[in-house]
């Protein structure tokens, strides 16, 4: 049984479906990566799966459990995480509440949270030097950092990160990829949701999305092949 099982999802807006029963799996240890233009429903896959939008039909299963349409605040307490689009830190609020936020749901256990922000720090050490700076005057790529920062701070099984690359200079994007990289190896599964094709090497796992609907998936050499670039990314 994959850690993540989606079957048949639809998910809309209103009366206006985006997503058009897509299916897919995700297992415990990979990294997989979700690429669509925009538009294609990327972050509505993600959200309805962090629990932020309510499916019309289909399942979410996770770990066994089911849990579409289950509050978000209850997923993160059982082990899923989401760094969003647009990174949405708490501008006013310092890198160290922001973390303290992102922890909420461990809150009763000190002992996690010092690990979990020390976690952080190693991962990301600009953060650790910028403990008590206001968040909205870090720039794009030091926000991307505490945004994936303050999801790790919730101890995640799943991390599903939204446009990791968005805005970044290829050089921060790269080492926004190069820590993610890390975080799998050090035990967390990845959902990075893309459109920047630098993320492949990093990839266990490619799913591609247009109108709502998956159009391939490949492990292996097949994510690495020059074809999929082309007639998928535009690479």
């Amino acid at each position: 049984m994959a850690l993540l099982e989606v079957r048949d999802l639809v998910v809309g807006y209103g009366p206006h479906p985006v997503l058009h029963g897509v299916s897919l799996d995700i297992e415990a240890g990979e990294t997989c990566v979700l690429f669509g233009l925009n538009g294609a429903g990327k972050t509505t896959t993600v959200s309805a799966i962090a629990g932020l939008l309510a499916p019309s039909s289909g399942t979410i299963t996770f770990d066994g459990q089911p849990i579409a349409g289950r509050p978000a605040a209850a997923l993160v307490a059982s082990g899923i995480s989401l760094s969003p689009e647009g990174r949405r830190v708490f501008a006013r609020l310092t890198v160290e509440q922001n973390l303290q936020l992102g922890g909420w749901v461990r809150r009763k256990d000190a002992a996690v949270a010092r690990t979990q922000r020390q976690l952080v720090f190693d991962y990301f050490p600009r953060l650790a030097e910028r403990g008590d700076q206001v968040a909205g005057t870090l720039s794009g790529g030091e926000q991307q950092m505490l945004a994936i920062g303050r999801a790790l701070m919730s101890q995640p099984r799943l991390l599903l990160v939204d446009e990791a690359s968005l805005g970044l200079s290829p050089t921060v994007a790269r080492t926004v990829f190069e820590v993610m990289d890390r975080i799998n190896d050090d035990g967390t599964t990845v959902l990075i949701v893309e459109q920047n094709a630098g993320v492949l090497p990093y990839a266990d796992r490619v799913l591609i999305m247009e109108k709502g609907t998956l159009v391939f998936t490949g492990v292996g050499d097949e994510i690495r092949d020059a074809d999929l670039r082309s007639t998928y990314l535009g690479a």
